[in-house]
């Protein structure tokens, strides 16, 4: 069982913000949380562990999806591999030949037969991330691999069967899209077999002093450097802010700080100006309801509030501009001008680097 007693290292400047990274049991040693919630769900996947079930895993974007697939598939101690797929990020006309291989001369470009995710993932597990992001031709073929356990290639004639667990995640509601008609009814029931549902870190914030000290140290490992000691000041900020990218976003800020930050200590001043904007990171831009008499710098106050936006949607996509392009409503292409001219783009991975993997 997962250990209650809370044991923590020994972090520089430790304080009531600094309490240090609690031990995990090996299948849950990635993740870091002293929270009531995630232990629950850390007592579900060791019952889901024992079985060869289907896993559905449901959260906003960046609360850890991967990390609670990767611990189902340890603590299963199975043979095989552990395959992820970002749904969301490979176009679908090349997904199909992702998930389920391809003949040779299947179409323009084949020039080798190659097998596909679920044939690389047999006896072991298959991640399916942003599986609310498939299309409903795709979904007919997942669905046949869930109920028959065989797999067709592209250009395929002879099903080939497979041993795989199947874990799905998402972080839209797929009961609406089942409504619009947009997601197989008979697919979702079939998913939700053992729905496991992620709290935001809004909702677990007594995990963020942790969290912030566990990158810190991570990234101070990586450069050489000693790890930051955070102000109180700065902590409240981070406390204070209501993390729309949730726990990606926070490492993706601790690992910009670890960068530009040359001290040994994190101050309020050293926060970006989104955070120390208030609880929802965009609230001196949106409270603007009224005209200040002494009158304003309108291009200055749009483009500070379109900033905010595109870097909040990066943030909570994980620099998926496809995904960014999606929450704000843009055409992808319009967005990535916008980033361009703008010089707001990440140090996440692009796009296509994403569909490589």
């Amino acid at each position: 069982m997962f250990e209650q007693n809370t044991q923590y290292e020994n972090t520089p400047g430790a304080n009531r913000y600094n309490p240090g990274v609690r031990e995990q049991q090996p299948a849950f040693r990635s993740m870091v949380t002293n929270d009531g919630q995630m232990h629950k769900i850390f007592d579900v996947i060791e019952r889901v562990a024992q079985t060869n079930s289907t896993v559905i895993i449901l959260g906003e974007s960046g609360t850890g999806k991967e990390l609670i697939a990767r611990a189902v598939h340890d603590a299963s101690n199975i043979k095989g591999h552990f395959v992820p797929v970002n749904c969301g990020a490979i176009p679908d006309n090349l997904l199909e030949s992702e998930l389920f291989g391809h003949e040779k001369g299947a179409f323009t470009g084949a020039v080798a037969a190659k097998p596909g995710r679920f044939v690389l993932a047999d006896n072991g597990t298959i991640f399916l991330d942003e599986i609310g992001e498939m299309s409903p031709h795709l979904q007919v073929k997942l669905l046949r691999v869930l109920q028959d356990k065989v797999v067709e290639s592209v250009g395929g004639i002879k099903p080939r069967s497979v041993n795989v667990r199947v874990i799905a995640a998402t972080h839209v509601d797929l009961r609406q899209k089942v409504k619009e008609g947009t997601f197989r009814e008979d697919l979702f029931y079939r998913l939700q077999v053992l729905p496991i549902e992620l709290p935001s870190l809004r909702d677990r914030k007594t995990d963020i002093p942790l969290l912030v000290n566990h990158f810190s140290k991570r990234f101070s490992e990586q450069s050489g450097r000693r790890p930051f000691v955070f102000s109180e000041e700065a902590m409240e900020g981070f406390l204070q802010y209501r993390w729309p990218g949730n726990v990606r976003e926070l490492e993706n800020l601790i690992e910009r700080l670890s960068i530009l930050v040359d001290s040994d200590a994190v101050y309020l001043s050293d926060l970006p100006e989104h955070i120390l904007e208030g609880e929802h990171g965009l609230d001196a831009s949106m409270s603007l309801t009224e005209l200040p008499e002494e009158g304003l710098d309108f291009n200055a106050v749009v483009d500070r509030f379109e900033n905010s936006l595109i870097l909040q949607a990066l943030e909570r996509t994980g620099g998926n501009k496809k995904a960014a392009a999606r929450l704000l409503n843009l055409n992808r292409t319009t967005l990535v001008e916008k980033i361009k001219k703008k010089g707001l783009d990440t140090p996440q991975a692009s796009d296509e680097a994403r569909m490589q993997h």
